[in-house]
């Protein structure tokens, strides 16, 4: 790592109309990573060219990014258990700055009330009823129908604060308090919609077994505010978009198909915006989970 002094030096070179010159030092730039980030933060406070605080801007971005695509690629092969750290690593694309620890604090205040309800006592039913109160009442959350396609629907910093969310945000807030409670719910990769599944809890990895038939008690809608109803409804809704009714549109699927799935959405989010940028590098942060 180089000294601060010479640091400085090679970013006060950005702004050089040589374009060689200007490639060679963002280059080694890049390459330092992360701690060269408050050094061009600083130069770009203190600047008043436009072209240096553009390129400085662009720098930032790109060190960002290929930390984003560096982290994404541990979590799918090494850390995908942990389904909210890969929805963080989603909000990071977007909020470089996330505060990780307000979104915890959040995250924990939510689960405190749902264990404040619970009891070893209550039915799989009575627990998805304790679930919906404190998640769609207590707190408010609930679909974002208005705007439905809108990007903030993605993250989770945003569904947080706004208490709004498409299926698979409000699906895997569910989901990241269920688990954490030991209550025995899981993903389901619906298509045109995303749902939950309460499997039993006396059998809860049969799920992911060689028969492939798991034991699912019923499924969750978190976007209709927990609505629970069963794999016959499943069967109409494939039905009526005229799909096969196969295995996979029933049974738990695995967090990184999540993360895929929200990936999927944000590019058709900015597809519709009509930022080609966005979509290209959520378009490269999706191959690296397909790679995974």
């Amino acid at each position: 790592m180089l000294k601060e002094q010479e640091l400085n030096a090679l970013i006060s070179l950005l702004d050089d109309p040589d374009e060689s010159v200007y490639d060679e030092i963002q280059a080694k730039l890049l390459s330092l990573g992360h701690p060269v980030i408050p050094l061009l933060e600083h130069a770009w406070e203190n600047s008043f060219d436009p072209v240096l605080q553009h390129r400085i801007e662009n720098i930032i971005h790109k060190i960002q990014f290929d930390n984003i695509e560096g982290q994404l690629q541990n979590w799918v092969r090494r850390d995908q258990d942990n389904l909210l750290k890969g929805i963080m690593l989603v909000a990071r694309y977007q909020y470089p700055d996330l505060d990780e620890k307000k979104v915890i604090r959040q995250l924990e205040q939510i689960k405190q009330d749902v264990w404040l309800e619970l009891n070893n006592n209550l039915t799989a039913l009575e627990k998805v009823r304790v679930l919906n109160h404190i998640l769609f009442e207590v707190h408010g959350f609930s679909g974002n129908t208005s705007n439905y396609h809108a990007p903030q629907n993605s993250y989770i910093n945003n569904v947080l604060e706004s208490k709004k969310g498409n299926p698979i945000s409000l699906s895997i807030l569910y989901l990241i308090i269920a688990q954490d409670l030991n209550i025995p719910i899981y993903g389901v990769n619906l298509p045109e919609h995303f749902v939950l599944a309460y499997v039993d809890e006396e059998n809860p990895f049969q799920v992911y077994g060689d028969d492939g038939k798991g034991k699912v008690l019923f499924y969750i809608n978190p976007f209709s505010k927990g609505a629970v109803f069963s794999s016959k409804e499943i069967d109409a809704f494939l039905k009526q978009l005229k799909l096969p009714l196969e295995e996979n549109y029933y049974e738990p699927c695995e967090n990184s198909e999540i993360i895929r799935r929200v990936f999927r959405n944000l590019i058709l989010a900015y597809e519709k915006l009509g930022y080609p940028s966005k979509v290209k590098e959520l378009e490269n942060l999706l191959k690296v989970l397909n790679k995974g």
